[in-house]
């Protein structure tokens, strides 16, 4: 069991050790390397981001090339259901103009019986 423990601590140790001669490193490391790894840096965000882009544009392309069919599709559509809308709006006015006789028909005819009631 001591051992365990013994074993234990050493790992430790060696690996905050390890943790500490790395910050080290990376801190005393000349400016040359550091300007190198920045660029590594940057090239590597920018190839990633490039990619991004990439996607993008195809995925916009081929919006631009069904949308346009889609879109000329639903007007032809719309053109071809409009003098169908009409004659329906048409025939509702109509059945509108006719309720509003009717109901005055029916007001008046009740105001007449209720008269002849009295």
């Amino acid at each position: 069991m001591v051992f365990i423990r013994a074993a234990i601590a050493a790992l430790c140790a060696t690996s905050a050790q390890g943790v500490a001669q790395h910050a080290a490193l990376k801190n005393s490391m000349n400016p040359i390397r550091k300007v190198v790894t920045l660029l590594q840096d940057m090239q590597n965000k920018v190839t990633s981001e490039g990619e991004q882009e990439k996607k993008l544009y195809e995925k916009f392309m081929c919006f631009c090339t069904t949308g346009t069919g889609d879109l000329a599709a639903s007007i032809a559509d719309a053109e071809a259901k409009m003098p169908e809308l009409t004659s329906e709006i048409t025939a509702s006015e109509e059945k509108l103009e006719q309720s509003k006789a009717d109901l005055t028909q029916a007001q008046t005819d009740r105001a007449a019986a209720e008269e002849a009631m009295k």
